[in-house]
């Protein structure tokens, strides 16, 4: 089975602290872990103000983890997500090679690199 390239962002409520905060995105690594899916990176973008209020809240805790797995595992990350009250938004997406290449660049630094050197020049 060949392995593909995705990127989920979720959102968790903000009425939580910041154990359950972990706990709740550990759940979701123990569903991508048991699935076979290989961690790539992970970033916690913490509590950010959302575009629109949903569920009457403004602000959200934000996450987002880069694997590698088979496509089956969508599916069964999404239900995790749904059946999790704590989650108000997710979005998975499949990355194509450039995407890859981008995130492989934007963890090296790179952008940054380029924007000091724009802002000496």
């Amino acid at each position: 089975m060949e392995l593909k390239n995705y990127e989920t962002v979720f959102i968790l409520t903000p009425l939580l602290n910041e154990t359950q905060m972990q706990e709740t995105v550990e759940k979701f690594r123990q569903v991508l872990k048991e699935n076979s899916a290989d961690i790539i990176h992970e970033e916690n973008w913490g509590l950010r103000k959302l575009a629109y209020p949903i569920q009457k809240k403004s602000t959200g805790f934000y996450h987002l983890i880069e694997f590698k797995a088979p496509g089956t595992i969508v599916d069964q990350l999404e239900l995790a997500y749904r059946r999790d009250e704590k989650v108000v938004r997710f979005l998975t997406t499949a990355l194509d090679k450039h995407a890859v290449a981008y995130n492989e660049r934007r963890r090296n630094g790179e952008f940054k690199q380029a924007k000091k050197e724009e802002v000496k020049g």
